[in-house]
Parts: C-alpha cells; structure tokens; sequence
C-alpha cells in the first residue's frame, strides 16, 4: 500500500505520516509547514515535499492592521495556491488523503493516477459548521469570522469528488449523514494522544482550578465558562484560559475581568505541566470535530466536561470520565462544575478513570491501527 498525504497547514497530517511511515505504507506528505517541522516527527527528507509559501501568505495577512484585513479576505486565495502547487507535486499512490479545502485539485490529479481519494474533516460539515456560527454570531450582535463564499463552494465540490471522507467524531459523522452522504463513505476514527508528551504530574496545590485550553472565542464556547465561573463565584476557586485570543471574545473577556487567569498560547510540550495542575477541564464548544486537547487533558488525570459538539462521545464515557452537557447550557455547566468541586474524590476518580481510558484505545497508535485497517479495507473494496 502506497499513501500520498497533502496538509495546508499541521493538523494531525504528521501523526498519521508517522503511523504510516512505521507500517512502510507512506509515499510522500505535502505540507506548508518547513520541512524541520516534519523530520522531527521521524519522517525522512525525502519523503517531505514543501509548500511553505502558504504559511508565510497566512501569517504575514495576519500580522497587518485590522482595518486593512477587513478590506478583503484572502483565505480562499491562499487555500487555492497551495492547492495547485500540490497539485503540481502528486504522484502515482494506492491512496490520497487531502485536507478539506486544500485539495479539489490534488484529489483530481489523484484520481487521474489510479488513487483512491479521502479528504479528511476535522469539523462538520461547512455548511452545518456556518450555520452553527452564523446563530451565535447573531444571539450576540457579533460580526465574527466565517468561511469565505468560495471556501464553501469548493470544500462541497471535494465532498461530492472524493471517494470517501475521513471524519473524528459521532458529531461530525452526524453532519454528514444528515446532509444525505452514504454511511459507507463516511471513515469514522477518533483522534489519538501521544502519552510520552502528555503526562500526569503530581499537582502542587489545593485550589480547585478549572482548565481550559484552545483559541479563545466563541465556537469554542468560552463566553459560556466565563459566565458559569463568575456566578459560582466559590473559595479556592480559578478557571486557567490558555490559547490564541481572538477580537470577538475580548468584550467578555472586559466584562468578567478579575474572575479569571489567562496566559496566552503555550507550546504544546508544555501543555501537561498547566493540565496536570487543573481539577478538571472543561471544553463548552458549539461547534468542533473532535478537539484534540480532550484526550491530552484526559491523559493527564483531569475529568472531563464538554459538550458533544466537541466530539466528546467518542472517548468520554458520561458520569465516569467526566460529563456530557448541552451547548450552550451555562446551568448544566454550573451544575457539574459545582459537583466536582464539592465531591473532590469523586473528581479524582472520574480523573485517573479518565487517564486509563485514553491509554487503552486513544492512542496515535491506536489511531493508526484503526485508520490503516479501513485504508485496507477501501482498497480490497475497489
């Protein structure tokens, strides 16, 4: 078996590249990121083609002033040159796997060389995920950000294109079904964890912290927290906010100031020290695939509350690795917080139950394991 992976962006492409590469099965990944980036993840020069045109477009735009990136949006422009440079870099593989938005072109020229094509997914599907965005925008008065037109367009050309969609999560699985896909295109895999870089260390305080970590704002339900962990308002009590702020969530962020610690984006390598302080983690988001700081937070002894909208319902088991709340529900938030806190052995136990279960199953491994079974699956299929 012979696998050609194309990322405009990180992703978990090198995860999977890596899994592959140990099975002898990967041909070559396409990536934007600087080909340093990829070795460290053991993959071999030769097999890393470069795109990195992509990464500097992107991060200068985002480095101009907010007046000039309102003028115009060049998201789809970027997603489109690094499309046709990959395109330019396809060669002949039993399967291609593409990032959505990053591929129509690719998974054509795949095509044309006798691949089976899958386009991964990581949220639901675009226009589900718009929707969703779109209410909470409005429920707010909030101008937030959403895909360009053309993103759209193009990302529902490489649903209906591709042979098959490689999705993380129930949630996003469900967008798809629901829009009329065929369950037999539909790979369905959760994410894994790597346990060497998420560690459990002992914690160093008696406080009882709530942990959050991801871009602040509001897909990501932060509003939501904030507004829980304010009315609680309990003794020995702090929510820890780690990630990217973005203009959107600044307004609560003013509005709750005081009642909260938050610290910027920190590398993932040291992303276990922060977790391994925390009671419990909590991921309130309206819309996600399968938010990948759940299974790292998990390995790190902290139970879970999140909503299902974070593809929650694939590691966490209800009322024993933590809790499955509604979007959008500050009540229920409230409610299970509340219940850690005032049942601090409980909260242990949910903790270690939820350490022991992404150790057996949750794994990159593991992942592997599953993923490369369906690839085989697809090809004897074809």
């Amino acid at each position: 078996m012979r696998v050609l992976i194309s990322a405009g962006g990180k992703f978990w492409s090198f995860y999977l590249a890596q899994q592959l590469l140990k099975r002898d099965y990967l041909e070559r990944i396409i990536t934007s990121m600087p080909r340093f980036d990829a070795v460290k993840y053991g993959i071999p020069k030769e097999k890393i083609k470069t795109i990195v045109i992509k990464e500097i477009m992107e991060r200068g735009w985002n480095k101009l002033p907010q007046f000039i990136k309102k003028l115009y949006n060049p998201q789809f422009l970027i997603h489109e040159i690094f499309d046709k440079l990959a395109c330019k870099k396809i060669i002949p593989s039993d399967i291609f796997v593409g990032w959505s938005s990053f591929s129509l072109y690719s998974l054509r020229k795949a095509k044309q060389l006798g691949a089976l094509t899958i386009l991964e997914r990581g949220n639901s599907h675009i226009v589900e995920q718009q929707k969703i965005l779109k209410e909470e925008y409005s429920q707010f008065g909030i101008k937030g950000e959403l895909a360009h037109s053309k993103i759209i367009e193009k990302e529902l050309k490489e649903y209906e294109e591709t042979d098959y969609i490689a999705v993380p999560s129930f949630f996003v699985k469900k967008t798809f079904l629901e829009k009329g896909f065929s369950e037999k295109k539909i790979i369905h895999i959760p994410f894994g964890v790597d346990l060497k870089s998420f560690k459990q260390i002992p914690k160093s305080d008696g406080a009882f912290r709530i942990i959050f970590s991801g871009t602040i704002c509001l897909r990501k339900g932060v509003h939501y927290l904030l507004q829980a962990f304010s009315e609680l308002n309990l003794p020995n009590f702090e929510l820890l906010l780690m990630g990217a702020l973005t203009d959107e969530i600044k307004p609560f962020l003013k509005k709750y100031k005081g009642s909260f610690n938050c610290i910027g984006h920190k590398q993932q390598s040291e992303l276990y020290k922060y977790y391994s302080q925390g009671s419990v983690f909590v991921m309130p988001s309206i819309e996600e695939g399968l938010a990948r700081v759940l299974p790292q937070a998990m390995s790190c002894g902290l139970p879970i509350i999140a909503t299902p909208n974070t593809g929650s319902e694939d590691i966490i088991r209800d009322n024993i690795d933590g809790f499955i709340i509604p979007i959008r529900n500050t009540e229920k938030l409230k409610e299970k917080i509340l219940y850690l806190y005032e049942n601090p052995e409980i909260c242990k136990t949910m903790g270690q139950s939820a350490k022991e279960r992404v150790s057996n199953g949750f794994t990159w491994d593991d992942y592997g394991d599953k993923m490369i079974k369906e690839y085989s699956r697809i090809i004897k299929s074809k």
